[in-house]
C-alpha cells in the first residue's frame, strides 16, 4: 500500500539529520561554566590517566539501566581530529560532536550508549493493518530513542582545566553560526540555543545547535564536564525527536553514573 508524502519525508529527514551528526558538531551555545558542589580549583593539578584506566573508569553495561553499549563506530565517526574541517576557534566543539577529545589529551576513549526502547502497541500491528496515520506515528515513534556517545579524556598538568576554557571560549565566539564537517562534506550550522548545565564535576557547560538540513531543521545535544584531570564529553541524537520537532536532553542518568565512577 502506499504511505504518505509525510512518512517518506520523514524517511528522507532521519537520513538527513543522520548525515548532519556524522560529519559534524559545533554548537554555539552553552551554560556559563557552571560550577559542580565538587569544585577544587585550588587543588595541585593530578597525573592524566592512562588509556587503559579510562577504559575502566567509562561507563558500560551495569552501570547504568536502561541502555545497551556499544562501541563507537569508527567507520561512521571520524576517528583522528585531522579528518575534521572548520573554523579553529570552533573545532573543540566539533570533536564532542564526533566523540573526539576537545583537546590536546595524553589518553582518550569513548562509547555509544543506546536508550532501549520497549514495543508500543501500535508496533504490533502489521503493516498492511495500519492507516497513514498510524504508520507515520510508529515510524516516528521507533526512532525516538536516544543514542549518545560519551567520551573520556585525560589531561597533564593544566591541560584539562585548558581543555575546558577552550570549549567555552569557542561556545562564545562561535555564536554567529559556522560550517564544520569531515571527509570533504561540510554543513552549516544555523542557530544555538543555551542549555542549562548538569553541574556535575568540577565545571560543566551544555550547548545545542541547530543545522539546516534541506530546509529542515534539527537539533542536537553536547555537555562538557571537567572531573580534575580528565574531562567527560556527551553528544546525543534522537531522530524521533528531530522528526517531529520535540526538544530532547542528554540522559541526565547517563551523566550522573559517569559522574559517580569518577568521583
Amino acid at each position: 500500500m502506499k504511505r504518505s508524502s509525510g512518512a517518506r519525508l520523514g524517511a528522507t529527514a532521519a537520513v538527513s539529520v543522520l548525515s548532519l551528526a556524522l560529519i559534524t558538531g559545533c554548537s554555539e551555545s552553552g551554560s556559563n561554566g557552571d560550577k559542580g558542589s565538587g569544585s577544587q580549583d585550588d587543588a595541585p593539578a593530578a597525573k592524566a590517566l592512562s588509556a587503559a584506566e579510562l577504559k575502566k573508569l567509562i561507563i558500560a553495561k551495569g552501570d547504568v539501566a536502561g541502555f545497551t553499549f556499544s562501541a563507537v563506530d569508527k567507520t561512521e565517526f571520524p576517528a583522528d581530529k585531522k579528518a575534521i574541517t572548520g573554523d579553529e576557534k570552533c573545532k573543540p566543539l566539533a570533536y564532542v560532536m564526533s566523540g573526539l577529545a576537545p583537546g590536546d589529551a595524553a589518553a582518550e576513549t569513548n562509547t555509544m550508549a543506546t536508550e532501549e526502547k520497549s514495543p508500543t502497541d501500535t508496533a504490533s500491528k502489521s503493516l498492511e493493518d495500519m492507516t497513514d496515520g498510524e504508520f507515520e506515528d510508529a515510524f516516528g515513534d521507533s526512532m525516538n530513542i536516544n543514542v549518545t556517545v560519551v567520551g573520556l579524556s585525560s589531561y597533564d598538568g593544566d591541560g584539562a582545566e585548558k581543555t575546558f576554557e577552550s570549549v567555552t571560549d569557542a561556545v562564545a565566539a562561535c555564536a554567529g553560526g559556522f560550517t564544520a564537517g569531515s571527509g570533504g562534506e561540510e554543513q552549516k550550522i544555523t542557530a544555538v540555543t543555551e542549555k542549562k548545565a548538569s553541574g556535575t564535576g568540577d565545571e560543566s557547560v551544555a550547548f545545542s545547535l541547530t543545522g539546516d538540513m534541506e530546509g529542515q531543521e534539527g537539533k542536537i545535544q553536547g555537555e562538557v564536564v571537567r572531573h580534575g584531570s580528565t574531562v567527560a564529553t556527551y553528544y546525543t541524537m534522537n531522530i524521533g525527536a528531530l522528526m517531529s520537532g520535540k526538544d530532547y536532553d542528554i540522559p541526565a542518568a547517563l551523566i550522573d553514573a559517569q559522574a559517580g565512577k569518577l568521583k
